[in-house]
């Protein structure tokens, strides 16, 4: 059985049935998946001969008409579609840099059966050891709606397995920058090979202030100092 045929299985089984009788017209859920599986050949990129990198987060975009018809469904369908693209990526031996994340949304300038995939890879940041609580007053990283705190003197940041703060984005390098505690924090790069940015520039070393935007490749991290 193929990806396409699991899926439908899988989401008619969930709903008990009521998806084969509800959907026999406009936009079927299996064309959403065809057209995942083609968004994620067509922005597949390679970084090297080991790590061909495809997106991990969609944004499936419905007409008024559609998007109220399947929202209905809209949990157990975003759920299976992100298990399609985790099963494909897989299978086509593709790099997802975070878990896949799928929902769908509503543009009311498409037409009933029309329909639009806006993807993007989206970097996945994590903290050696699972991170620790943050506490009022100590300085931290935030990304992605999660905060990272800066408990040692000098944390590393970068795609390698030994850092402190780990991001996986094609355009970090393994040890790519760090930040040092003192009055003030600084921020350093690590002689990294796409270069780190502060608010927009690129920077050798530099203060953080409250506020300021750490950029890593593609991934974009907010200093609060506490």
């Amino acid at each position: 059985m193929g990806i396409l045929e699991r899926f439908e299985d899988s989401l008619d089984r969930m709903v008990s049935g009521a998806f084969a009788r509800a959907f026999k017209a406009e936009v079927q859920p299996v064309e959403i998946a065809s057209a995942l599986q083609r968004e994620i050949d067509d922005r597949a990129a390679v970084i090297d001969r080991e790590r061909t990198v495809v997106p991990n987060i969609f944004n499936i975009e419905l007409s008024t008409h559609d998007y109220r018809r399947l929202a209905v469904f809209k949990d157990a369908l975003c759920t299976e579609l992100g298990t399609l693209v985790k099963d494909y990526s897989g299978e086509q031996r593709y790099t997802l840099l975070g878990a896949p994340f799928v929902s769908l949304g509503e543009d009311t300038e498409l037409e009933t059966g029309i329909f639009r995939v806006r993807s993007e890879a989206r970097a996945e940041v994590s903290a050696q050891g699972g991170g620790s609580a943050a506490v009022v007053g100590q300085p931290r990283l935030e990304a992605g709606g999660s905060a990272y705190p800066l408990v040692r003197a000098i944390t590393r940041m970068g795609r390698g397995t030994d850092v402190d703060i780990r991001i996986e984005d094609p355009g970090a390098s393994r040890n790519h920058c760090e930040i040092v505690l003192g009055s003030p924090i600084y921020l350093r790069d690590l002689d990294s090979t796409n270069g780190t940015f502060h608010n927009g520039e690129r920077i050798t070393e530099v203060p953080l202030v409250d506020g300021s935007v750490v950029q890593i490749g593609t991934t974009s991290l907010v200093f609060r100092s506490g």
